[in-house]
């Protein structure tokens, strides 16, 4: 094994906590959709933001931010999230209950995610985040 032991705590500790309050979250969401529950939706929403809280805790407890890993799975997730409601919204098989879960779930999202990048790198740094910077550029910097 070539991880040092501080790593693979981390590690074990983020995939407990998206076992655990990650899929409730989701399956308390998915009830909430599939019986038309609103409150129900919401939270399994709220329990997913913990999930996300709780990573970030975790995070800080170890001084690591997210890995590319972890970054790509998120925002892959959520893409595929908003492209299944986006192709659920246009088959016209959707309720209001529905519509309204999902957008909460993609609003907390987004609104969450930047947040995130806005109090750990700042509004000045939060843009370069979304783009890969040269070797050359990096050492110029230090």
């Amino acid at each position: 094994m070539s991880q040092k032991g501080p790593n693979v705590e981390r590690n074990i500790l983020v995939f407990s906590v998206w076992a655990v309050l990650g899929f409730f979250g989701l399956g308390c969401f998915l009830e909430g959709l599939a019986r038309d529950l609103f409150a129900l939706s919401a939270l399994g929403v709220g329990v997913i933001v913990t999930a996300f809280v709780a990573h970030i805790v975790i995070n800080g407890i170890f001084a690591t931010g997210f890995t590319p890993g972890e970054a790509a799975l998120g925002i892959g997730a959520y893409g595929l999230l908003g492209l299944v409601f986006i192709v659920g919204a246009v088959g016209g098989e959707m309720t209001m209950t529905d519509y309204y879960s999902g957008l909460l779930l993609f609003g907390v999202l987004a609104a969450g995610f930047l947040s995130y990048l806005l109090t750990r790198h700042g509004m000045r740094t939060a843009f370069s985040q979304f783009h890969i910077k040269s070797a050359t550029a990096q050492e110029a910097r230090k």
